[in-house]
């Protein structure tokens, strides 16, 4: 299973997951905004306030998403490879 160890907020209710594999992905929240405890995300500052706890990302008033549904349904971006390279001084 992979591991989520960095989110990022985004805008239009993204997040920016990174996991423990070492890649990045963007999970859209959007499709779950309407259903049951997931609407409370509705409200942008509570949405901002995503954090990395227990291998994913949660908020306050104990709201998760589990690290499989945000790994296969999200997509990969490009920024993890960009970092990547930087990290061995390589260019993007």
């Amino acid at each position: 299973m992979e591991a989520v160890v960095r989110v990022l907020p985004r805008e239009d209710y993204h997040l920016e997951v990174e996991f423990s594999t070492g890649e990045v992905r963007l999970f859209d929240v959007r499709p779950y905004l309407d259903k049951g405890v997931f609407t409370q995300l509705k409200d942008r500052a509570l949405f901002a306030r995503a954090f990395v706890a227990c291998d994913t990302v949660c908020w306050p008033n104990d709201l998760d998403i589990a690290p499989e549904t945000l790994y296969v349904k999200s997509v990969p971006i490009s920024k993890g490879v960009h970092e990547t390279a930087e990290k061995y001084g390589e260019r993007p």
